[in-house]
């Protein structure tokens, strides 16, 4: 009786730290379909600004 009380004490003492390791394991693996299913998770670059070189350039070159 005394072996089965260690053997049932060692299990309950690894259990938690078992299951700590599981989730970290499994937290990346669940955390990807939650990304994909979320449609506003995009992340966009700023508008570049328009500076008219372009039609000055254009300007210029039809001059000379």
């Amino acid at each position: 009786m005394n072996r089965i009380a260690a053997n049932l004490s060692r299990i309950l003492r690894l259990l938690p730290r078992a299951a700590l390791i599981l989730m970290l394991l499994a937290a990346p693996v669940l955390a990807v379909p939650m990304m994909r299913a979320d449609a506003g998770s995009t992340i966009e670059a700023p508008g570049l600004r328009k500076s008219g070189v372009g039609f000055v350039l254009l300007v210029s070159l039809q001059r000379g």
